[in-house]
């Protein structure tokens, strides 16, 4: 048994038109030939339109409700639901209700009525692509230059498949019109119904050759070139929306959108936590007894900052809206600087001496916390 519409598209059976079409543009985008590297993306690209095309229509939906997923399959491949031509009743009966358009247009197949190939203007799908950062670019905002290969109408035969001087010719099987009609004998009489000519697939016409760049799927893979602006404040792992930069639409319909995923790089001098920085800063035994002015670097430029007496290893400031803008907001996060004071490696002889001098001026022992050397003398 073949997979359902409602699994293709990872949807409820209760779920509604919205929810059907949003879950057909995730998939849709996920599964296209043209960004996918699955190898059988092209497959799901078409199992995904295909369920799509089912749930949007109520009645087809609601034969296909009725039916199940397997006889409603092999009713349109007799011709039932979406049109096409000749073939035995969709429910393997000489009284149902056969042929081209079954649920699909229930009134026209009373009446005669009927339509050839669909051509309302369809929203091409959406294509993706990434851009990595600095966090300077994340932080000032830039424009970027990047290319994507995409799906482009045809230039030599302006997305038609054939060249513009073809031999053309009136299509046999429908006589130009675009659509085939056969009568039926039903419970409730004579039936008229019509279909899409599968022949010509709607156009009624034949032409002698397909254009040879495209050939004939009047589209060719191009690349294309474009400005990227990127706000003040983006994240790492954001995505940019570009709108109808993605894949071109079928019957004039609008491009779909470009998705660009940003990456921002890891700063050497700043970890970021939202629209906060933390950066740690070195100081000087003596900046940290005495107090002192030190600079500090952020990432719009270096700023003043105060170190008060006795400043312990390890303690943090903050420098309010020293941090990354805000993105679709006002102001800036925080910076917070972490400082550790640094014991020199090598003294020269008056350094020692001011130091035990010092020590003696004291006159009491320094009480140290237990440390590293403590703890490994315990272990012991």
């Amino acid at each position: 048994m073949s997979e359902d519409f409602y699994s293709v598209l990872g949807v409820s059976e209760d779920a509604t038109e919205d929810e059907i079409k949003k879950a057909y543009r995730k998939k849709a985008a996920q599964y296209h030939p043209d960004v996918s590297d699955e190898p059988d993306a092209e497959e799901k690209f078409k199992q995904v339109k295909k369920a799509k095309e089912v749930l949007t229509d109520e009645e087809k939906r609601s034969a296909y409700d009725r039916l199940g997923h397997d006889r409603f399959e092999q009713a349109q491949k007799r011709g039932g639901f979406d049109g096409g031509g000749a073939g035995g009743d969709p429910f393997g009966g000489a009284g149902g209700f056969g042929g081209g358009g079954g649920f699909e247009d229930l009134f026209n197949q009373f009446f005669g009525g009927g339509r050839g190939r669909d051509d309302r203007p369809r929203q091409g799908p959406d294509l993706r692509t990434s851009i990595t950062l600095d966090l300077e670019d994340a932080y000032e905002g830039a424009e970027k230059r990047i290319t994507i290969t995409r799906p482009e109408r045809c230039p030599d035969c302006d997305g038609s498949g054939h060249p513009p001087d073809a031999d053309v010719r009136t299509c046999p099987e429908c006589n130009g019109q675009g659509q085939t009609t056969r009568v039926q004998q039903t419970p409730f009489g004579r039936m008229q119904q019509t279909a899409t000519c599968r022949r010509c697939g709607g156009e009624g016409q034949l032409y002698d050759e397909t254009c040879r760049r495209c050939g004939g799927d009047g589209r060719v893979r191009e690349e294309a070139s474009m400005t990227v602006e990127i706000p003040a404040g983006i994240r790492d792992g954001q995505t940019l929306r570009m709108e109808r930069e993605g894949a071109p639409g079928e019957n004039g319909g609008p491009s779909g959108d470009l998705l660009i995923e940003v990456t921002v790089r890891d700063h050497e001098r700043f970890d970021r936590d939202g629209d906060d920085l933390r950066h740690t800063h070195p100081i000087s035994f003596p900046q940290a007894v005495f107090g002192s002015s030190i600079e500090i670097p952020t990432v719009g430029g270096s700023v003043e900052m105060d170190v008060p007496e006795g400043t312990q290893s390890g303690e943090t400031f903050r420098l309010k809206g020293k941090g990354m803008p805000r993105l679709r907001g006002r102001g800036h996060g925080d910076l917070y600087v972490q400082v550790q004071v640094v014991t020199p490696e090598a003294l020269n002889r008056e350094q020692r001496e001011a130091l035990e001098a010092f020590a003696e001026a004291g006159g009491e022992e320094v009480e140290v916390k237990e440390g590293f050397f403590e703890k490994i003398k315990k272990s012991f």
